[in-house]
């Protein structure tokens, strides 16, 4: 459809310049390792029975090394005597079916071949209790006949409420291993009470499955882990406020906060639970995110799904402007379970799509208000992990020379299309 814009969008585009955003650097470089020692200096390992089948869950997220990550976590356990196997745990992704989750582990370099450890994907749940309000908790029915139950998972900000308990153990524990199932029985509580509930649900968990621990993983602003922890069953909910306390703080952000338009070049599920992440942009489709000093940005544009996402554009409705080549490659079907399960249907409605970045850009710019095109402030970003280095519009260069916490990396240039019109990264 050729669209017949007043004016028409032959708009003069800012030059833009490569910038290093800076952040705290500090990570592990043996992974293996460190896992090793924390294992091995952990006096309560003794409650690892031998010969006891132990269920490794695993989730959907793209934590960095997460193979390595496995793989040291059920080399541990065998060396403790135990059996380990892995069980996804993410709810509803992968297309919440068995298939599509062993599947989404594979991509990750999870298989039975390179762990070590047989992978055991099922759909099939349980009921272990309810809440006081009667909502229903349930959970993975292998991983509850097992002698024992391991998490591994990121500790980090929510991209959809605010709350002491965010994304981390106890989400993974409550909702992760509630499979389908479960996790459509707990959202439909409601996004605004997932604060208030997740403690709860974690406690019906931790008192009715063998969960024994979860190793939490911290990342720094690079996607890089910066730390490790073991925290047993005992410890998780009084523990687990402290550790999403730290993970906020080393979280990266867009450092210019004011924009006419920032430009995502990707977004995925592997990139974030919901696309493109809300604590970078300062947008959520949940009416219930509200954090403190949030991006402030008129319009954002997204050019492409990863892909690794497999066609799931949970969070392009976060968008205002996308392109053609995002609508064609979407899995609607994919997105829409996603988004149903969350209950943030906002996450999967479509915004105007253009035929190329460049059109995409231009409309983009055209609807902001108060804007002398030539002086537009815009961001482009590859995505909301990737945050290390982004560019700038030439406008923004006054207000970040002197920052000690950017780096100029390069000099102005227009931005690069390719004869489509398709932006260059």
């Amino acid at each position: 459809m050729a669209l017949i814009i007043e004016g028409g969008l032959d708009l003069p585009l800012p030059r833009m310049i490569p910038v290093r955003q800076k952040f705290s650097d500090r990570h592990i470089a043996d992974v293996r390792g460190e896992i090793e020692g924390l294992f091995r200096h952990d006096g309560r390992m003794k409650r690892i029975r031998a010969q006891g089948r132990i269920a490794v869950a695993v989730g959907s997220r793209g934590i960095h090394a997460i193979d390595q990550i496995t793989r040291a976590v059920v080399g541990e356990l065998q060396r403790l005597g135990a059996r380990p196997f892995i069980v996804p745990s993410m709810g509803s992704h992968g297309g919440a079916t068995a298939e599509g989750q062993r599947k989404v582990l594979a991509d990750f370099g999870i298989t039975e071949e390179t762990m070590g450890a047989p992978v055991v994907s099922s759909m099939e749940t349980v009921q272990v209790g309810k809440l006081d309000d009667g909502t229903p908790v349930f959970l993975d029915k292998e991983a509850l006949g097992s002698d024992g139950i391991v998490v591994i998972n990121r500790i980090k900000p929510h991209t959809a409420f605010v709350g002491d308990y965010e994304s981390g153990l106890l989400k993974m524990v409550a909702i992760g291993l509630g499979k389908h199932r479960g996790a459509a029985a707990f959202h439909s509580c409601g996004m605004d009470r997932f604060g208030e509930l997740l403690p709860q649900l974690g406690k019906v968990v931790l008192a009715k499955a063998p969960v024994l621990f979860g190793l939490a993983v911290i990342e720094n602003a690079y996607d890089r882990p910066a730390r490790f922890e073991i925290v047993w069953n005992e410890d998780m909910i009084g523990r687990e406020k402290a550790l999403l306390e730290e993970a906020r703080a080393l979280m990266p952000r867009v450092i210019p906060g004011c924009l006419d338009v920032l430009i995502v070049h990707e977004i995925g599920k592997e990139i974030s639970g919901a696309g493109l992440d809300p604590n970078i942009t300062g947008r959520s489709g949940s009416p219930y995110f509200k954090r403190e000093n949030s991006l402030q940005v008129q319009r954002i544009v997204v050019l492409n799904l990863s892909k690794a996402t497999k066609g799931n554009a949970t969070g392009i409705g976060l968008a205002d402007v996308t392109t053609d080549k995002v609508v064609k490659t979407m899995n609607p079907e994919t997105t829409w379970i996603n988004c149903i399960t969350s209950c943030v249907l906002a996450s999967a409605k479509l915004p105007i799509h253009m035929p190329s970045d460049r059109e995409a850009i231009q409309l983009a710019l055209k609807t902001c208000a108060r804007v002398e095109h030539p002086q537009s402030r815009i961001v482009w970003i590859k995505n909301t992990l990737a945050l290390g280095g982004i560019q700038i519009s030439e406008p923004l260069l006054p207000e970040i020379e002197g920052n000690p916490q950017l780096e100029i990396a390069g000099k102005p240039a227009p931005m690069p299309f390719d004869d489509e019109g398709n932006l260059l990264y």
